[in-house]
């Protein structure tokens, strides 16, 4: 076990955690009350080992990074993301590509500058995944 110590982000996201844990029914309010306030309490990434043993996934950012023994990075938090929404992202650029050439046949080539669409998709897309 790792005994590095807790950064106030790292508590927060075990908190959020033990909360998608109540929304879908694996604790109750009680065991909520009394788990939160040992995240709370928690000094180092050992101390919530046994708050999350008997849990499933989601786990804890701290708890994954020693699991797999690497510098803890966030976990993404409960996404709220549709599957059409994932999809979308994606294929943002092919996407992106059929309605350029579809906007192009219907405007006869007067809207050349749809060609842009494809580009700024991929600046944008390119950016948020840094």
């Amino acid at each position: 076990m790792s005994d590095m110590r807790l950064s106030d982000a790292e508590r927060q996201d075990a908190l959020d955690v033990l909360s998608e844990h109540v929304r879908t029914g694996r604790l109750d309010v009680d065991e909520y009350g009394t788990r939160s306030a040992k995240v709370t309490a928690a000094k180092v990434v050992s101390d919530l080992v046994p708050l999350f043993d008997d849990l499933p996934s989601p786990r804890p950012s701290a708890l994954l990074a020693v699991s797999r023994g690497a510098d803890p990075e966030p976990a993404p938090g409960p996404s709220s993301d549709s599957a059409l929404v994932r999809f979308a992202t994606r294929y943002a650029v092919a996407i992106s590509v059929v309605i350029a050439i579809v906007v192009l046949v219907l405007s006869r080539g007067r809207l050349l500058l749809v060609f842009a669409l494809p580009i700024a998709v991929l600046l944008i897309t390119g950016w948020r995944r840094r």
